[in-house]
């Protein structure tokens, strides 16, 4: 029987794609016990859009991923710098990927401007919300995990 594919943060598998050059991997039965379930397809969503490794951390001005995508919050760097459009062009290759492999289960690192699942950072602060790419999956109906559930 073939395994269904997920969605995998790769930050979440060890590679090293955070802002800050760090990964942030699941325990290894967790692990091991999606690999025995599932065919992994690992995703950064900042560097599919072309932002570089290490970068500066990015944050939502003015709302989270559901307030971008109706044009009311912008991510900006603390200094100003508005990476929005990486973010936007990074969550549309992902839905590519979706699409083109009809993936219905992702499981992503929370707190991220792109991946965040339940909490996101706004203005300074760890506030309820989801990143670009969450608001996009789940828009289209992909069931989206925060890999501290697991």
């Amino acid at each position: 029987m073939e395994k269904s594919l997920c969605l995998v943060s790769a930050c979440l598998l060890g590679v090293e794609c955070r802002y800050d050059a760090t990964s942030r991997p699941l325990p290894r039965d967790v692990l091991e016990g999606l690999k025995a379930r599932y065919s992994l397809v690992p995703l950064c969503p900042e560097q599919m859009g072309g932002l570089p490794t290490p970068r500066d951390p990015v944050q939502f001005y003015g709302g989270d991923g559901e307030a971008f995508w109706r044009g009311e919050a912008r991510l900006l760097t603390e200094d100003g710098r508005d990476f929005s459009r990486a973010l936007e062009k990074g969550a549309g290759e992902v839905l590519k990927l979706v699409e083109m492999l009809d993936i219905k289960l992702a499981i992503l690192k929370d707190k991220s401007p792109s991946c965040g699942v339940s909490r996101v950072y706004r203005e300074g602060e760890l506030v309820r919300g989801v990143g670009v790419v969450t608001a996009v999956l789940l828009e289209r109906g992909v069931r989206v995990l925060s890999g501290d559930e697991l």
